[in-house]
């Protein structure tokens, strides 16, 4: 679910945007709550749940300048989370630099006229 949610955060604008944003931020809710205060989504140790989700990381910031909302703010364990896991060799050389994903996103929103 939080696949197309996420998609339509960058993909829409104006109501459908507010839409999606208020849907992806119901998602992080409910992840951030999962998380609670364990290390990883299983506990101590790095799992499945933090293999799929941790790629979203690399997306934080476009999609907090294009629908213009706050990640950190709103679920500080989520990104403590995410900090943590990037410290593993692994994941740090596996997801892209944040910048360049909003660079690549902004410039694909230009070319489909989004």
């Amino acid at each position: 679910m939080i696949y197309d949610t996420r998609r339509r955060v960058w993909t829409t604008k104006g109501e459908d945007q507010e839409a999606a944003k208020k849907e992806f931020i119901e998602h992080l809710k409910v992840l951030e709550q999962e998380l609670g205060n364990k290390s990883y989504f299983g506990g101590d140790e790095f799992g499945f749940v933090d293999v799929v989700f941790i790629p979203f990381y690399s997306w934080f910031h476009a999609y907090e300048t294009l629908a213009n909302f706050k990640i950190e703010e709103s679920f500080p364990k989520i990104i403590e989370w995410a900090k943590r896991c990037m410290q593993r060799e692994s994941v740090a050389k596996a997801l892209p630099d944040q910048n360049k994903v909003y660079e690549f996103i902004f410039e694909l929103k230009k070319r489909l006229g989004i």
